[in-house]
């Protein structure tokens, strides 16, 4: 077996070492237990495999500084974070060496170890946020070099009360923050009434997907005005100067089960100074109406209200 040598101390590894074009490098995967050296604490880098959640060691990788880019532990371990101790499984750092995610559970999914499986090793993580200390079970917490906690994505079915400029809000997925602590944007866990400049809007997206809590539908300017949201339930009638008028409100699209049947798709909406844009499909294109031109006014949205709400077991 060979050693690789780094900055954190040797590293037995097994199999091809990859590296940068300049010979730097990028991951190696260990072949035998190491501690390393690191921002928060004496880590161990996985080296062993089990029959269910890693049935793989995984690989170290490094940035092309030399410095840890991402690091598999081989037990859950105690980890010093700017929130607080945290046990994790898995934890990433910025080029400069400073922590940047830190992961309670790293398990692999697969045909043999699902969510729910996954799920059930969750525990409540306490930890220290811009809303005070919180206990829920998360996915992840995302710091900045400064060790400013950026965001935090919460396991599926976990909800936590934020206070926000709209009152409190209860979020799901995830909660994003501004360096400074104040809030950026959260993910609605129920249709929420929030003012826009198109009025009162019913927030809430159906098919948000609980990947990673840094960018959320519902989103906020530093002074507290909503700059972002999807929604479901509203839909915005247009009004020009000159007399015309639009109307832009969800879509319905075909399943992606393929079954012939439909399912609504959110009404997408940005707002600043100049005025606002708006989309009614994932991926379409911007309409814009600035603010000295239209008039903007939201209305409920009840058309194929039952499908607004209806999970179709093959989607996210």
């Amino acid at each position: 077996m060979e050693t690789l040598h780094t900055h954190y101390g040797a590293i037995p590894h097994v199999g091809v070492v990859e590296r940068y074009a300049d010979g730097g490098v990028m991951s190696c995967t260990p072949g035998g237990e190491v501690l390393l050296q690191t921002a928060c604490g004496a880590l161990t880098p996985q080296f062993t495999t089990d029959d269910l959640r890693r049935r793989t060691v995984q690989a170290i990788s490094f940035h092309p500084t030399g410095n840890l880019r991402a690091l598999p532990l081989e037990r859950p371990t105690c980890v010093a974070t700017p929130a607080g101790e945290i046990m994790a499984e898995l934890v990433t750092f910025h080029p400069d060496g400073s922590l940047c995610r830190v992961f309670p559970l790293n398990g692999k999914l697969s045909g043999m170890w699902t969510q729910e499986d996954e799920g059930r090793l969750a525990q409540p993580v306490r930890a220290l946020t811009p809303l005070g200390s919180i206990e829920k079970r998360l996915i992840g917490l995302y710091f900045n070099p400064a060790g400013k906690l950026l965001s935090l994505t919460l396991w599926p079915g976990e909800t936590l009360d934020v206070p926000t400029p709209q009152g409190t809000l209860a979020a799901r997925v995830g909660v994003a923050f501004r360096p400074d602590g104040t809030l950026r944007s959260l993910e609605p866990a129920k249709p929420q009434p929030v003012a826009t400049q198109a009025g009162r809007v019913m927030a809430y997206d159906l098919d948000a997907i609980g990947i990673c809590g840094d960018a959320n539908s519902l989103e906020f300017s530093a002074d507290g005005t909503v700059t972002r949201v999807r929604t479901n339930l509203s839909r915005v009638v247009a009004e020009g100067t000159e007399g015309d008028r639009l109307v832009f409100e969800p879509e319905l699209r075909e399943s992606l089960c393929g079954d012939g049947d439909r399912e609504i798709t959110p009404l997408q909406m940005e707002f600043d100074a100049a005025g606002a844009r708006l989309r009614t499909k994932i991926n379409g294109d911007w309409t814009a109406l600035p603010a000295a031109r239209w008039r903007l006014r939201a209305e409920p949205f009840v058309a194929q209200f039952a499908t607004a709400f209806q999970r179709l077991s093959c989607s996210c």
